[in-house]
């Protein structure tokens, strides 16, 4: 199986200053051109004994200041970023020839700004993050779903459901930004930003596809 990628590539002289502002430009386009949850991405994680895992994760938010996502920090990533707070991210954006690869630290977001996401949750999601204890071995989807009945009873529809104090947001401050764009004769433009050192803001290099 093999596809013939766009014509068209990625030049330096296109890029923004940062990062950040040129993916805001690409995750415009993904929406405007109607792909799935453009939001997604793979969150890889490195565990203790140097295995990695991965796991696809919604973006919620993405500012100058890293990407967004939210979990419980008992799950297997919260773990390993607790142990290892290096992570990777990858937006697989198939429909456009194009990815965009993140490198950098996650970071636990404070409680308020938590809080204030949580609240904007469908009530049912807000019930699953008590009701899952996620990544832990149960016994029955019987379990799970008796756990959120009881908790569906205890919060009824309309009534504020806390946040839990085991699940929040990590934000990931990027340290390497690669975005690749796919083009004819599998010769790929990718071009990957760079922090340089603080205050001399990030350097741009082209990598050979």
């Amino acid at each position: 199986m093999r596809a013939h990628y766009r014509a068209e590539g990625l030049a330096e002289a296109d890029l923004a200053a940062d990062p950040y502002e040129q993916f805001a430009r690409w995750f415009k386009e993904a929406v405007a051109a109607g792909l799935h949850e453009p939001n997604a991405m793979v969150v890889s994680t490195v565990g203790p004994d140097g295995r990695p895992s991965s796991r696809t994760v919604l973006l919620k938010a993405f500012t100058g200041r890293g990407f967004v996502f939210y979990t419980n920090y008992t799950s297997r990533k919260g773990r390993e970023l607790a142990e290892n707070p290096r992570v990777s991210l990858l937006f697989p954006w198939h429909p456009l020839a194009r990815q965009v690869i993140v490198n950098g630290t996650a970071e636990r977001i404070g409680r308020d700004e938590t809080a204030a996401y949580f609240r904007t949750r469908p009530h049912g999601s807000q019930l699953g993050a008590w009701a899952s204890d996620q990544s832990a071995v149960i016994g029955s989807r019987d379990e799970l779903e008796r756990a959120y009945e009881e908790l569906a009873d205890r919060y009824p529809e309309g009534e504020q459901v806390p946040a839990p104090p085991h699940w929040g947001g990590y934000r990931v401050v990027a340290e390497e930004v690669e975005f690749w764009q796919g083009r004819l004769n599998r010769l790929h433009d990718r071009l990957r930003y760079a922090s340089a050192e603080p205050g001399e803001g990030w350097r741009v290099e082209r990598l050979a596809p």
